[in-house]
């Protein structure tokens, strides 16, 4: 049976996928409408997107399923897997869609309809934002890295369209002045500028997927706040952390600490092991979406 949380997400990500699609659409009829490259880059990188998305909402049970002995970190490397080919993809099709701008902008450029591709991307950017702020509010009742994503990818659709919009209405207006020469290269040099934006973004989960496939430490800052909670829940024990182990994969977060006895005493309690695990889970649950704490004594070596 699935979960409250499974239906949620299952739930958001069809609608931002039904909604994705119907843009799409539009965008991609508008590129050989309006013949410009700006859009097209848009609809491609959009395209993109849902091509990886279809796949993804059969795979959202796995991620559910618990940890056993044949799968010790459950199915949480799917995701993590999932989103590398994802954000690999995207990379790609960056790179191509600015070396072929740079191709049209050697070749002389090309003239577009601005008028008619500002007032486009004005209503595509009306209805990314109200897709962004749908999946915001949603996103307070469950965040997953999967909706995590699906949010930044409407956040860049408002932030790209917006700025589409003011660069063709400013070239609009630049047809009777002095200025009128740089026209042509208007629409090129607005999608590589749009390239250069969005490249941060799958580069960065790029290094963060590969991190977590190769069961790395996470952050620093995710590091750091792990050893706090974990030192102030062992002040009212005679203990010390000698070792602490968070493997972050997909939404699945581990946290192992290898605790020894202080010079006070070398004995652990076990019972003490089940409060330290309650205290650090409370303190740290809101900060990760699936917990796993566990508290080992630091066996000598023989």
């Amino acid at each position: 049976m699935e979960s409250a949380r499974e239906q949620l997400e299952k739930r958001i990500l069809r609608i931002s996928f039904v909604m994705s699609c119907m843009l799409s659409a539009v965008e991609v009829a508008a590129a050989i409408a309006f013949r410009s490259q700006t859009v097209l880059m848009d609809a491609i990188f959009d395209s993109a997107e849902l091509i990886m998305m279809g796949p993804f909402l059969v795979l959202v049970p796995l991620l559910y399923r618990p940890v056993n002995e044949r799968h010790p970190y459950g199915y949480a490397q799917v995701e993590s897997l999932f989103l590398i080919i994802k954000y690999m993809t995207l990379l790609s099709l960056i790179i191509v869609m600015i070396i072929e701008n740079l191709r049209g902008i050697l070749s002389g450029g090309h003239q577009v309809s601005s008028g008619a591709i500002a007032v486009f991307e004005i209503c595509l950017a009306v209805a990314s934002i109200i897709m962004y702020l749908f999946m915001l509010h949603m996103s307070r009742k469950y965040e997953s890295p999967t909706i995590h994503a699906e949010i930044y990818m409407w956040k860049t659709d408002i932030i790209g369209s917006c700025g589409v919009a003011a660069a063709f209405l400013a070239n609009f207006f630049l047809g009777d002045t002095v200025l009128k020469p740089i026209t042509p290269y208007m629409d090129s040099g607005v999608a590589i500028i749009m390239s250069l934006f969005l490249i941060a973004e799958p580069v960065k989960e790029l290094i963060r997927g590969f991190r977590q496939m190769m069961l790395f430490s996470p952050p620093e800052d995710v590091m750091d706040k792990v050893r706090m909670v974990v030192n102030n829940a062992l002040e009212d024990y005679p203990y010390e952390a000698a070792f602490i182990d968070v493997i972050q994969t997909g939404r699945k977060t581990w946290i192992e600490v290898y605790l020894k006895g202080t010079e006070n005493t070398q004995m652990i309690d076990i019972s003490h092991l089940m409060d330290l695990k309650g205290r650090v889970t409370a303190d740290l649950q809101n900060e990760f979406d699936q917990l796993y704490v566990e508290f080992i004594p630091d066996l000598p070596e023989i």
